[in-house]
C-alpha cells in the first residue's frame, strides 16, 4: 500500500506539539540555554528564526532539482546565511537593542542544527507549499518553546516578565525571587522540569490511547 503524503494541516501541527523542536528533538539547545533569560529575548530569537527557517526552506526547495548532491549542504548553508545577514541587518536598523541583547546568538542561527536539519531532511524532498508549513511549524513550535521557558525563568527568577523595551510587568516581590533561575544553571534546571513533565503528559496520553 502506498504511504499517504501529509496535508499541508499535518505537516505544520507536526512541528508544534509531535515534533517539537524544544522539548521533543532538543534542537537549537544553544540559543534555546542562552537566550531564555527574559521573555523579550526569546520572542526575539525566535522571530529571527521564523523569518531565516520559513525563507530557507522555501529557497531549498526551489532549488533542490538544480542543486547537484555532492555541494548541496554548502549551498544550503550559503541560502541560510545570507538570510542570517539580512536578518541581522533589520534587526540592527529597527531593533537596535534587541539585537545587541542577542548578541552572537542572532549570527549563530546559520548553524542552527534546527534550521539545516529541515532544509536537509525536508525542504529539499518536498515542494514549496510544504515546505514553508514545515518550517513555520517548526519555528513556532521552537519558539513557543523558549518563550515558554523564558516566562517562568524570567518571573521566577526576576519576578517580572519584560515584553517589550520599558513594558515590563513586576508580578512577585523581591523576597520570593528564585534568583538562580536567571542564572545559567536556572536554564538548565527549567528546561529539565518542563521536559519531564511534557513528556510525563505525552506518556499519559499515550496509555489513555492504547486503553480505548
Amino acid at each position: 500500500m502506498p504511504r499517504r503524503e501529509k496535508s499541508i494541516r499535518e505537516i505544520f501541527s507536526n512541528g508544534l506539539l509531535k515534533q517539537n523542536p524544544t522539548f521533543v528533538q532538543f534542537l537549537g539547545m544553544c540559543p534555546t540555554l542562552a537566550v531564555t533569560k527574559s521573555v523579550e529575548s526569546a520572542l526575539g530569537m525566535g522571530a529571527g528564526v521564523i523569518f531565516v527557517l520559513v525563507l530557507s526552506n522555501i529557497a531549498v526547495s526551489l532549488v533542490r532539482n538544480y542543486v547537484p548532491k555532492e555541494v548541496r549542504i554548502p549551498i544550503y548553508i550559503v541560502i541560510i546565511a545570507s538570510l542570517v545577514t539580512v536578518l541581522e541587518m533589520i534587526m540592527k536598523a529597527f531593533v537596535p537593542d534587541l539585537a545587541a541583547s542577542l548578541g552572537t546568538f542572532l549570527s549563530l542561527i546559520v548553524v542552527n542544527c534546527l534550521i539545516l536539519g529541515r532544509a536537509e531532511a525536508f525542504a529539499s524532498k518536498n515542494g514549496p507549499l510544504k515546505s514553508a508549513a514545515d518550517g513555520l511549524g517548526m519555528a513556532l513550535g521552537f519558539t513557543g518553546g523558549i518563550v515558554l521557558i523564558a516566562f517562568f525563568r524570567e518571573l521566577l527568577g526576576a519576578g517580572s516578565i519584560t515584553i517589550w523595551g520599558s513594558l515590563k510587568l513586576d508580578l512577585i516581590p523581591e523576597l520570593y525571587q528564585v534568583n538562580i533561575l536567571v542564572q545559567s544553571a536556572g536554564a538548565f534546571l527549567v528546561f529539565g522540569i518542563l521536559v519531564s513533565q511534557i513528556n510525563k503528559y505525552r506518556m499519559n496520553k499515550a496509555d489513555r490511547n492504547e486503553e480505548v
